[in-house]
């Protein structure tokens, strides 16, 4: 029983080691962080706005043409 209790207190203590080495990576890590400046990231939000339009209007387009087409084969009703 003593030897069950003593892995367990091991194991706890490995635990908590490896979590605390965890953290202490990811600090370090962060330091390395180069984050993009406000008018970057407007610009490329600007970018991704104007992109998924210009693709959701592409689909909607396909999809009005491929409508238009089966109710003309009268496909659908």
């Amino acid at each position: 029983m003593a030897n069950q209790t003593k892995n367990k207190t091991e194991q706890t203590a490995n635990f908590k080691e490896a979590v605390t080495a965890y953290f202490k990576s990811v600090k370090l890590e962060w330091g390395k962080i180069t984050w993009p400046g406000k008018q970057q990231v407007v610009v490329e939000t600007i970018y991704v706005v104007i992109i998924t339009a210009i693709f959701t209007i592409g689909v909607l387009a396909v999809d009005k043409i491929f409508n238009t087409l089966f109710e003309w084969l009268g496909l659908i009703h």
